[in-house]
């Protein structure tokens, strides 16, 4: 047969299209941080609009915790963010102190400094962990629970629990620390510090989670703040705002005396003088990369806050204060607060009629608004990359389904 030439009339176009499909990314999903769905359009292998269905976890929280007295609500803060649990009591302890006008003493206050901080650890340990198992890595996970077991143990020694703590509560804490506690913490410090290295040889300067991660997911500047994110999602994109800094003076009080820099990516500039690694010349102010490191940074950040804390809390000599009692009656009224949880900005709010039992109660999730963005920074790429953008937000469903 001769071969065909550009003007053969026997050549036939061929008008290739292709279809746009709708793709169910989760409950059941192991990238999707809990039981969330995400149902992706997608054209081939770009997806065009990613919309996320919550409500798989919903245990009508607030609900019940306007038929408890708020110590009896204690442990229903801790099943928000599970992952951290001790940031969610204080949240809590603090409004309805905020309510009381009731102030605790000052050992209390460098103990919740001290736990809360620890506690900011462990989670950004789980989110590092989990996140390289999210990008095909599973060194990463064992490393970090590795750690976070020895955070575990310091916590089960003071309130014996090793999820749900129900430790700091209205008016201060259920138990002072065991003898030896700030001993066996401090050394955990100390053989911590160094590793923090190893994870940045696993993930941080990694080529393949480099590819994975710099340049995409890009949140501005301007979207973050429209969307109302918090935390390392917000300050990953450049903006400086930390509520134990900018909050309000009952929150920020409880650090007065503590010195740190709020942990913000700026150009590839860091908050203060650290040998870390360089910023990869493919990341971008606001990507996933960026989320990721601001994590790192506050690891740091709270190790140095955890000793402060050890200092300050060992000299006390005052007793630690008791809590209030389990039926405390509520004075008329409101009160809001936000606190710097390790996901985000985390509110709760409180109405009091007279009674021990809340007319109202309710909670301000930062996953929930940090999730929000998500249709946004999903639009354009690749159905691999939606893993390494929902990861890189580090939600947990138990504070958004509440």
């Amino acid at each position: 047969m001769p071969d065909l030439i550009e003007d053969d009339p026997r050549i036939i176009e061929f008008d290739v299209r292709t279809d746009e499909m709708l793709v169910n990314m989760g409950p059941q999903h192991p990238s999707t941080h809990g039981v969330l769905r995400l149902v992706l359009r997608t054209d081939g292998e770009i997806v065009s609009e990613t919309e996320p269905h919550i409500g798989y976890l919903h245990r009508c929280a607030e609900k019940i915790g306007e038929n408890l007295s708020p110590r009896q609500w204690i442990p229903y803060t801790d099943r928000l963010d599970y992952l951290a649990a001790m940031n969610m009591n204080l949240g809590w302890a603090l409004t309805v102190e905020k309510l009381m006008r009731h102030e605790v003493g000052e050992k209390a206050r460098h103990l919740r400094v001290l736990i809360s901080e620890l506690n900011r650890i462990s989670s950004h340990l789980v989110g590092m962990g989990a996140y390289g198992l999210d990008l095909g890595t599973f060194s990463p996970f064992l490393y970090a629970f590795r750690e976070r077991e020895k955070i575990l143990d310091l916590f089960e020694e003071a309130c014996g629990a090793r999820l749900t703590y129900s430790y700091i509560t209205v008016g201060g804490a259920t138990a002072d620390l065991p003898p030896g506690w700030l001993q066996r913490c401090e050394a955990f410090l100390d053989q911590f510090e160094p590793i923090i290295k190893e994870y940045h040889a696993l993930l941080t300067t990694n080529a393949i989670f480099v590819k994975r991660t710099a340049g995409i997911g890009v949140l501005s500047r301007a979207m973050a703040i429209d969307y109302g994110c918090s935390g390392p999602v917000l300050r990953g994109s450049g903006v400086d705002q930390d509520m134990r800094r900018d909050g309000e003076s009952l929150y920020t009080g409880m650090y007065d005396g503590y010195a740190f820099e709020v942990a913000v990516q700026k150009e590839g500039r860091y908050p203060r003088d650290h040998s870390y690694p360089t910023v990869p010349s493919e990341a971008v102010l606001g990507d996933c990369w960026h989320r990721f490191f601001v994590r790192m940074l506050e690891v740091v950040q709270s190790m140095d806050l955890v000793r402060q804390a050890i200092d300050r809390y060992a000299a006390c000599p005052e007793p630690l204060s008791e809590p209030l009692k389990l039926f405390e009656k509520l004075p008329v009224g409101d009160a809001y607060l936000e606190t710097e949880a390790p996901k985000g900005q985390m509110g709760f709010y409180i109405v009091g009629n007279g009674t021990p039992i809340p007319w109202r109660v309710r909670a301000r999730s930062s996953s929930f608004s940090n999730l929000s963005v998500t249709h946004e920074l999903c639009r354009g790429c690749l159905i691999a990359d939606v893993p390494a953008i929902v990861g890189s937000l580090d939600i947990v469903m138990g504070e958004i389904d509440r």
